[in-house]
């Protein structure tokens, strides 16, 4: 199967799995120094809010990557739903890739400036990008 990363709803698949393993690097890569320097122990993080004592910018890379665990999984299933029912069009395409850089400004927002009206602006933006997609689904699986 010949896929082309910038034609296919595939690639958009690809590219924000790789950008979710890219927050989940840079979240330990602060992570682990932020724990070690605040003398926490790796067993005592086993529960939700054990690790409320590290700084906020260590906190909310690590909320972002969870938030890319979230909406994300509507995304995934509806480009595999475009995908198996070949409506895999430049429409189709346009609105995955549009999430997709919607999803990387909010990382970026959150992991950096995490202005939170900013980030929710983005977010909801990102939101209606589904919604046009799946009603597009819709409307063609109905004719």
């Amino acid at each position: 199967m010949d896929i082309s990363i910038t034609d296919s709803v595939l690639g958009a698949v690809l590219a924000l799995i790789v950008w979710s393993l890219i927050v989940w690097a840079w979240m330990y890569a602060l992570r682990i120094p932020a724990m070690q320097k605040a003398g926490i122990n790796p067993d005592d993080a086993r529960h939700p809010g054990s690790l409320d004592a590290l700084p906020a910018g260590v906190r909310q890379v690590a909320d972002n990557y969870n938030h890319l665990m979230e909406q994300p999984t509507i995304f995934y299933a509806l480009a595999f739903f475009t995908v198996h029912a070949q409506n895999d069009s430049g429409l189709a395409v346009t609105l995955a890739w549009a999430y997709v850089v919607l999803r990387v400004i909010h990382s970026l927002i959150q992991n950096t400036i995490n202005r939170v009206m900013l980030r929710f602006l983005v977010f909801s933006i990102s939101t209606l990008v589904l919604i046009a997609w799946a009603a597009i689904e819709v409307m063609a699986v109905l004719g």
